[in-house]
């Protein structure tokens, strides 16, 4: 993306414009766009090399999640929650590590950061954004999970119900984060009790 933006205020300077293009896309607009300004493509080409280092590298990378997330029983079990994919499922199964060390799922809110916090003084007791305490890579990816389930994954469950009520009445940033601490919760205990999401409550015993 850098390097994209990069390239866009490169060409931008010299009063071309990409506009919207896709990701596969891009690097044959820039030749399309550079077809005749050969010295404006020779500092722009270093770039491209570099961008499609990095793109082959991504799909390196992106193949061994894959691959690990297919051999783990407890990654496979996540996702079948709705709006968790390998990346999350594999980011939350690294961070909770061993599901026993949390005595309540509830804990696994506060670990990662998704509670609000307290402020507390005298007759002041109010509740400010949350603490980002724990690990952030395990919060980030909660969090777009739940973006995900609440705005793109168009079948609806329990979670996604709750989730939408919560919208409702404190508005879609609150209720992402709601939504996080939640999956974050449900994750916990189908690991805990080897069970997989259920569309109608929230988990179901593996046969």
């Amino acid at each position: 993306m850098a390097i994209d933006n990069e390239i866009r205020g490169t060409l931008k300077a010299f009063g071309l414009k990409l506009g919207a293009v896709t990701v596969a896309a891009f690097e044959a607009r820039v030749l399309e766009l550079l077809a005749k300004r050969s010295r404006l493509l020779a500092m722009v080409r270093p770039m491209l090399t570099a961008r499609a280092a990095l793109r082959q590298q991504g799909e390196v990378l992106h193949r061994m999640v894959l691959k690990a997330v297919r051999a783990s029983a407890v990654c496979r079990r996540l996702l079948s929650v709705p709006g968790v994919g390998p990346i999350v499922a594999l980011t939350y199964a690294t961070g909770v590590d061993d599901p026993s060390r949390f005595i309540h799922s509830r804990d696994l809110g506060p670990h990662f950061g998704l509670t609000p916090r307290k402020y507390a003084s005298g007759e002041i007791d109010r509740s400010g954004s949350i603490t980002k305490a724990g690990d952030g890579a395990v919060r980030e990816v909660l969090v777009q999970a739940a973006l995900t389930l609440l705005t793109r994954v168009h079948r609806w469950s329990a979670l996604k119900a709750w989730g939408v009520a919560v919208a409702k009445r404190r508005g879609l940033r609150r209720a992402i984060i709601a939504v996080a601490r939640k999956l974050a919760i449900i994750m916990h205990r189908m690991w805990a009790d080897t069970t997989t999401f259920n569309w109608t409550r929230e988990t179901v015993t593996l046969a």
